[in-house]
């Protein structure tokens, strides 16, 4: 059965965005870049990548507009408005929850829950979140959209690893 797993960045304070929801705050304490590539490591065992709409048009709109970036994988988009689906990226307008348990049961490797915190707080509902990598950035927001809201019930988590670098820390854990 595949794996659904969370791989996002959040404020020491647990946003995702500010109160624009802008992400430009998403960096380390300096400039020097301390290679480490999470990412890479952590797409080598995904195809396929679930989104809200705000997450979407935010990559087209601002992060990437010139290219698609998720080129390599299949993307649901969850949306309520009416958009065109190419080959590789699939605009519906499904409860993410069914989705998420349909998308388990069919053959491929893992599937990363790329954003946002409505289409996360609902999985999390479920506990239908195998894995949770999470990039603490040292940075306060002070307000914003916050990455959990409020849970309907508790949810044990065991920690496998963590490797900070550049003043941020990768927390990954997995359910108990």
């Amino acid at each position: 059965m595949r794996k659904i797993s969370l791989f996002i960045a959040i404020s020491l304070d647990g946003y995702i965005a500010d109160s624009k929801g802008s992400v430009d705050w998403l960096k380390g304490q300096s400039n020097e870049n301390e290679n480490v590539d999470s990412y890479s490591e952590f797409v080598k065992n995904i195809d396929t990548i679930l989104m809200g709409w705000n997450t979407y048009h935010q990559i087209v709109t601002e992060l990437s507009p010139k290219e698609w970036i998720y080129n390599d994988f299949t993307t649901y988009v969850i949306t309520h408005n009416e958009h065109t689906s190419s080959e590789k990226i699939l605009f519906v307008n499904l409860n993410p929850v069914n989705l998420v348990k349909r998308l388990k049961e069919e053959n491929g490797k893992d599937i990363w829950i790329c954003g946002g915190a409505n289409l996360v707080q609902q999985l999390v509902n479920e506990d239908l979140i195998d894995c949770y990598y999470i990039t603490v950035v040292p940075t306060l927001l002070g307000s914003g959209i916050r990455l959990f809201g409020s849970a309907k019930h508790e949810i044990k988590l065991r920690l496998l690893n963590t490797r900070s670098y550049n003043g941020m820390t990768d927390l990954i854990y997995t359910r108990r």
